[in-house]
This record gives C-alpha cells, structure tokens and sequence, in this order.
C-alpha cells in the first residue's frame, strides 16, 4: 500500500484542499484561478495569503462530489477524517491530522470544533446531517487556540452558508438513487425591499432505505429519514451596517445503527509460546444454543435484533442566530449571537444480536446553548498594525437520562459463561460435556452429578457445579440459586441494572482575545501575535438510580464473589445523588512570521498553544460501587503544542500549498469503549523507562513520577495541495497527507497513574483511525457541446492506508488500506438554468469498516494479549460498515 500511496505523490504531489468553478476565463498562461476568499483568521483574505493551513471547499466542488454532509468531505480534504459508529447523531467524530476525539460518550467535546455560520456545535454529530445551501466550507488544520479557541485543539470545521441576495432567485433539485434513495432541495431568496431587507430559505428532504437488514424482522436498519429548513433575513440599513438573521430546523427520525460480527475466531497460546487460531469459539456455541442468530459474513450485511427492541435514533435539532457587522469608521465591529437546542432520544439492542441480553428503551441527550462572540478589528500606524480583540461567552446546560438494563435472556446467558468456564475447569482433569446450553443451569446435569458425587474432585469446582445443575438448591440453576445462597431468594439478573440515570451538566465558558498582524516590511515581512484567555467551569449535578441488587450481594459474599463479573456488568450503584464542579482557566496563543520574498509566493513558520476543556465522563460505570463519588469521573484538560513551516505559491493557473507540523498533545482525552463502558483517560508519556510496565496486564504496576511525566501523543507529518488546469475546460485538485500520529512509549494516565491493563496494547503505536498516508485527487471536465449544452465529467477519489478502527488498537480491529471512488456525468444548459446528473458513490464497492468494537458481554481478551499473557481471547467484535455503492439521478434547476 506505501508503495502505491508512494507512487501517487511521485506523479502529482499535491493535497486535495479546494476545487474551482472550470470556467473561469483564460489568463496569458492558460487559466486563472481566481482568489479563493476565506475567513479564517476572523477577516476576509485570499486563501493564499492566510499563514496557516487551510482547506477551501467550494459549494460546487460539494456539489460534484456529491457531499451533503461532513463526513463526506473525506474525498476532498485528505487531513480530515469523519466516521460514526453506534449513532450517526450521537456519534459522529472528526480528525484531523490523526487526532480527533471518540463521539459516543458526550461527556467528552471534540478537539476538532465545528462551525456553523460562525456559532459553535458542541459536538461533531450535529454536523453529520443535511448543511443545505453552501457557500464553501473551510477545515483549519492544527490547533486554533486563539480566534475560535474554544475546544479546537486538532482543528475546526468552519461551514458557512449562503446567504441571502437582493435579485430574485431560486434553486429545485430532486435525486434518486438505489435504496429509494429520494433527496429533494429547494431554495429561494431575493428582496422583501429593495438594497435593504432580503430574504433566503431553504429546505432538503431526504429518505433512503437502510443498508443492513435485520433477519429477525425483515425490516430494513440503518435507513435514512430526516429534513432541514432554514431561514434568513439580511438587513443592510445603509453601507456601514448588516444584520442577518438565521433560524433553522432540522428533524431526523432513523434506526441506526446496526452492525455485523467479525469472523468468529479465538485465540489460545501453548507451552511453546505459539498462538494459535481457531473458529471454535465458545462464546458462538452459546449464543447459537440459546436460540441467538450469529453470522460472521461481515460484509454480507445481516444483522439480527432482538423483537420489540431497536437502534431508535430521533434527533430534533433547532437554532436561531443574528450576526452584527458595523463599521464605527475608526474599526470593525462583529457580533455573534445565537441559541441552539439539540436533542437526541433513542433506544438501542446494545447486545448487538437477537438475544435479550442488554437493551436501552430510553436514552435521551440534550444540549442547549447560548453565545455570544463580539470582535473589534481596525487598522493603525498608516496600516501597518491589522488589530483585532474580542471577547466569548457560552453557557450551555447538557441533560442526560439512561436506563441499561438486562434482558429477559440475560440470567440464562450468564449461567452459560459461568458453564462454560467450569466446562474448562472440568476438561482440564479429564472429564468432558459439561456445557450445554440448551439445559438449565447451561450444563449437562448426567456429568455434573458425576462431577458432584466425585470425593476426589475438589470443591472449587463441585460446589458452582452443585449450583448450576440444581442439585444445592432443587428446581433453582445457576444464578437463581446463587441468589438463594446470598440470602436473596427470588432475586434475579433479568431487567436489573439502571432505572434512570440522570447527569445535569452546566458549563460557563468566556474568554478574551487579541489577534494582531504587524507589517514588518509592508507587503513582505508580517508578523502575527495572538493570545487567548479562557475560563471554563462545569457544575454536574448527577442523581443514579439502580436496582442491580443480586450483583451487589454476589460482590459483597467472600463465598461467592468470583462469580460477580457476570451480573456486575452493569455497576450496582442503588441511589445515589451528589453535586461537584470542575473549573479551568488557560492561555492560549500563537506566533506566525510570514515573508514573501515574491508576490507570488508566501512562506511562514508558526508556533501554536491549543486547548480542550477537560470534564466529566458522565458514565457509572467509572464510579467505585462501594464509595461513589463525582470525582471519579473527572477527567483533565487536553494541551498541545504545535510547530508548523509551510508556503504557498500562486501563479494563478497554477497554485501549490506544503506544510510540514509537529504538535505535541498533553493529556490527550481517550475515550475507549471496552465492551460494556466508556473509560476515560487522559495519555501522558513518563520520561523513564517503564521496564513494560504500561504494556502488561496489571492496574497497579507502571506509575510514573508526576514531575517527570510529558505529552502522550505525538503528530508529526507533511502537506501538500495544488490546484491547476492541465487543459481547457480542465480542473484538477490533487493532495497528499503525511501524518505519523501515534503514542509515545512508557505511558501512563493523569499524574503519572499506571495506565489501565485495556490500554496495554497502545504504547508506541500509530493512534486508531488515523492514517500515515492518504491521498485525494479530483478532476472536472466541463466541455461546451454547443452554443446551448454544456457537459460535466467529474471523478474524485481517496486512497488511505490501513488504521486501526479502535481507541484500544487490538489487532482484530485493523481495517486495510480503502481506495474510494465517486463519479459525475451531467448534461447542462450553459447558463446552467437546468443541468442532469448520473453519480455513483464509492463507484468500486469498497467493502471497509468504519470502526470495530468489542461485542457486549460477548467474550474477552485480544490476540496480542494472548500473544502477551498467554489468555486466551474469546472475544466477539462487531463492525459498524462504511456505505455500499451508491448511484442515482439529480435533476436540478435555477431560475
């Protein structure tokens, strides 16, 4: 594959950052590219002379590649990496340069950031859904501590949308595709009074079946169904002042998502060392005995769901903003202002299959925002000092309700992990059979009273197998008769676990900043100086309510604790209410030098502070049971410090950005999925060696001094992107990324605490989902057939090597190296009043994954931990996958 990626960058070294319109007219050396407008830095500049690393996407490079949402921008910004996984709303995350933050867990904010029209999302998942109208939308690659500040630690997504016009006009488009896939857009703006109140409104309607069916019901999941409405109003009262009102809607109503399983396989290692591999695993022989539908066909694209339970996946999204720009003479104001409530209600089948082993009826996630951001920005010392200072305030309340529970087959299932541990116990000394999953307790009661009635057997193993063959307590198994021997009769598993956890979490964010451009040598030499103060404090007010009480009698009996894991799965906290708060203040900067030696051509060098607000992990499962407390779910900010070269050369026909970066992250939040819960921990590196330490299975071995710890996560790389016109009517976009994002050795967690046995493979490893190499390239061909027809030949494609899809990075969750491919043939008016499109998405039916997980209480262990301790793994991984192949019909018009 490096070979591959290699070759590539020979033939054309370039990073896919921007697309233009191809009909731009002719310049003496063949095409001009024009100027590439942004506003990155809080003011309006050519692309090429901004001093950082920017990507420009233009609405008809989206259009072409056929993007209607963030994670889409994948094909055209070879930095930028966007997936989902358990929720396409909940879930969504975004990289950049490798780092990015896991979305499942919404106690944790992105160390991307995303923008839209100016207002902060607080999370990537709001952006994975229809944008509607688009002006262009910019990915600012490396932290952003001082302009956006907030949460922006790897980078931002600044969408910007359209806006409104004084002439009257309009747009109307329909699509279809497989999957009855219907996609319906309108919009329409122009002048309620004449060069002083104009209007804009948009809609998108889309609806598509699911990609995965389940084979339990018929019906089809991870389906598509959801609408945006948005409205404008732009006031221009006269020349100094504008004031543009925006309120949008947006409704989702889908059941995603789904999964398959990986090939079934487990992984033992013998006296010589050697791992071997088998199918035979355990855990799919119980499954199946108990009545569970199993596939390992991963790309066959069956799954099985429980009756009566779903991925239920309801979004209602909704905002209003006024943006102020007023020009006082002596300087620019702006201000932001806007209120945003989002809120998510599902359910999810969280075993994965048709069992009733694990469900949430109800999980509801709510966010309501309030901001506000004025900026000052003018001109001083004949022009040579651009100033600007500013100030940002945010107060947002996150609700969070969850009910876990286990379902009505979970004794019955967790009778058969027990079973099947004994089973081994048992073959161990010679006697075989004992499992049985279609026989009460999961047991064959002939060899357990042969097991039982044995004097020479000892009782370790005679006294659990007393209890699972109903011979301790007649007419009771398992764990119904464990709950006897507690104390607890007629206490169960089924239904146990959370009643209603609720987190209430209220932030208050402000902060001030100062961006400042001096012209050193005016139109050569600028140095640029900006610094940012913010201050954060989170209150969470946490009450949990749970009715797991055979788990905690299990727990609490000498006798009986090592048969707790099972039932312990869910943690067994009763009632428990309690207040704390969380507070941060931080400064954050950045330093450019910037020359341009011709007018052609700009170079600089950077040196950035970035920051993430650090919080709460708002999951029980990080409390201590016997004594919990909200401390124990804080987790720490997330620093980093990044360097950065690079240069940007336009010669109009032809325009060339490289830079090369090296950042340094500091208490890099991870948020790691271990097959029941979310564990989070800040990564840091500790300046000795730790002999293996963060590598082993213990919890207690490899601390680390915490005045010698530093930076867990490294990311160190090269860019490069190029826009030219190698013929007529010819466009061609062409990127590469370079990016050794990975872990450093001798890990440890926050202030040096030994780093938890689940992360033991990750130390010195490339960071998961995160690619060394990728490259993107894009061609338009927009040749006039006649005076009145116009054609369209558009291609863009991705080719990423292999990652890791898990934040635990076990070998069994790699994914190869994907090569993607889109495509556009259209015919059009040349004033382009009407224009006709056949598409194709992933045009090749690339089969990959988007991330690999450990299924629910469905085995455990990983091959490298095999491969290390010599446990066997039996664990089941479950793979939420990329789309198929994709192909349809636009119809669109403009009048």
């Amino acid at each position: 594959m490096r070979s591959v990626l290699l070759a590539s960058v020979a033939l054309c070294v370039a990073l896919p950052a921007f697309a233009q319109e191809a009909d731009t007219p002719p310049a003496d050396n063949g095409y001009d590219a024009g100027d590439i407008i942004v506003t990155a830095t809080k003011r309006a500049q050519a692309l090429s002379d901004v001093p950082i690393a920017v990507s420009a996407i233009t609405a008809e490079s989206l259009q072409n590649s056929g993007a209607t949402d963030i994670r889409q921008l994948n094909q055209v910004s070879p930095s930028l990496m966007v997936s989902s996984s358990s929720s396409e709303a909940g879930g969504g995350v975004a990289r950049i340069r490798g780092i990015g933050t896991v979305g499942d867990n919404i106690g944790l904010e992105s160390s991307v950031a995303v923008f839209i029209d100016g207002v902060y999302r607080s999370r990537s998942g709001a952006g994975l859904t229809e944008l509607g109208a688009i002006e262009r939308i910019e990915v600012l690659r490396g932290p952003q501590g001082t302009l956006f500040g907030r949460n922006a630690s790897a980078g931002l997504i600044n969408i910007v949308t359209a806006k409104p016009k004084f002439e009257t006009g309009g747009s109307a488009e329909v699509t279809y595709g497989n999957y009855d896939y219907w996609r319906l857009v309108g919009g329409i703006t122009g002048p309620l009074v004449e060069d002083k109140l104009a209007y804009r409104l948009d809609g998108v309607f889309t609806k598509r079946d699911g990609f995965l069916e389940d084979v339990i019901s018929g019906r089809k999941v991870n389906n598509r169904d959801r609408w945006l409405l948005r409205g404008q109003l732009l006031f221009t009262p006269n020349d100094d002042l504008e004031i543009r009102l925006t309120g949008d809607f947006t409704k989702r109503n889908e059941e995603c998502c789904s999964n398959t399983y990986l090939p079934f396989q487990m992984a033992t290692r013998d006296a010589q060392g050697n791992v071997n591999i088998t199918a035979n695993n355990p855990i799919v022989s119980i499954i199946r005995g108990l009545g569970g539908v199993l596939s390992d066909d991963t790309f066959g694209r069956k799954t099985s769901m429980t009756p009566g339970r779903s991925q239920r996946s309801d979004v209602r999204d909704w905002g209003l903003s006024a943006e102020v720009n007023w020009s006082l003479g002596f300087a620019d104001l702006s201000s932001i202002t806007a209120y945003r409530d989002w809120k998510l209600d599902s359910a999810q089948d969280a075993d994965f299959n048709n069992l009733d082993i694990l469900a949430r009826d109800h999980q509801e996630r709510q966010f309501r925002t309030f901001s506000q951001e004025l900026r000052l920005n003018g001109r001083a010392f004949d022009d040579r000092l651009d100033w600007l200072v500013g100030g940002y305030f945010a107060h947002e309340k996150l609700d969070m309700v969850d009910d876990l529970r286990f379902g009505a087959d979970a004794t019955r299932y967790a009778n058969c992990l027990v079973a099947n541990s004994l089973s081994a116990t048992a073959s161990s000394i010679g006697i075989n059979g004992l499992l049985s999953p279609g026989s009460n307790g999961c047991v064959n009661g002939a060899v357990a009273a042969a097991i039982v009635s044995n004097p020479l057997i000892p009782a370790a193993l005679k006294t659990p197998v007393a209890l699972w063959s109903g011979m301790a307590v007649p007419g009771l198994y398992g764990y119904d008769a464990v709950a006897v021997a507690v104390g607890r009769p007629g206490d169960t598993i089924n239904g146990r676990g959370i009643v209603a956890d609720t987190f209430n979490q209220t932030s208050r964010n402000f902060a001030i900043f100062t961006h400042n451009v001096f012209d050193i040598v005016p139109d050569r030499l600028q140095l640029t100086l900006g610094g940012r103060y913010t201050n954060e404090r989170k209150t969470l007010d946490a009450e949990l309510i749970g009715n797991n009480t055979l788990c905690a009698a299990i727990a609490s009996n000498p006798n009986f604790a090592g048969l707790a894991a099972a039932p312990c799965a869910i943690n067994p906290i009763g009632n428990f209410k309690d207040r704390s708060v969380k507070k941060e203040d931080e400064w954050t900067g950045t330093a450019v030098l910037s020359w341009k030696p011709i007018d052609e051509l700009m170079t600089y060098a950077s040196y950035s502070l970035g920051y993430k607000a650090g919080g709460f992990n708002l999951d029980r499962a990080a409390m201590d049971a016997a004594a919990p407390s909200l401390e124990q779910l804080k987790f720490e900010p997330e620093t980093v410090t990044s360097m950065e070269i690079g240069a940007k050369l336009d010669l109009r026909s032809f325009q060339l950005n490289v830079a090369a970066f090296r950042a340094v992250y500091d208490q890099f939040q991870l948020n790691t999925f271990n097959g029941t819960s979310f564990v989070v921990e800040n990564i840091q590196s500790c300046r000795d060696d730790l002999n293996g330490a963060d590598m082993d299975a213990s919890a207690t071995t490899g601390s680390c001094d915490p005045d010698r710890v530093r930076g867990g996560v490294t990311s160190t790389g090269v860019e490069v992107e190029s826009l030219f016109f190698p013929a007529r009517n010819v466009t061609m976009n062409v990127g590469f990324t370079y990016a050794d994002t990975k872990y450093r050795e001798n890990l440890v967690g926050a202030g040096g605490r030994p780093l938890a046995p689940t992360l033991a493979n990750i130390p010195g490893q490339q960071m998961s989902n995160a690619p060394k190499l990728v490259h993107t390239a894009a061609v338009t061909w927009t040749p006039p057939i006649n005076d009145n027809l116009g054609a369209l030949v558009y291609v863009d494609y991705r080719l990423q090597s292999e990652i890791n899809t898990g934040s635990d990075l076990f070998p069994e969750k790699r994914q190869d190296s994907v090569f993607l491919v889109n495509a556009r043939l259209g015919l059009n008016g040349n004033d382009r009043r009407w224009q006709i499109e056949a598409w194709a998405q992933n045009l090749l039916n690339v089969q990959y994954q988007q991330v690999v997980f450990n299924a629910p209480l469905q085995g455990s262990g990983s091959i490298a931990q095999t491969a290390q301790n010599g446990t066997p793994a039996t664990t089941l991984f479950g793979s939420f996958l990329a789309e198929p192949r994709t192909f349809g019909v636009t119809v669109r018009t403009k009048f």
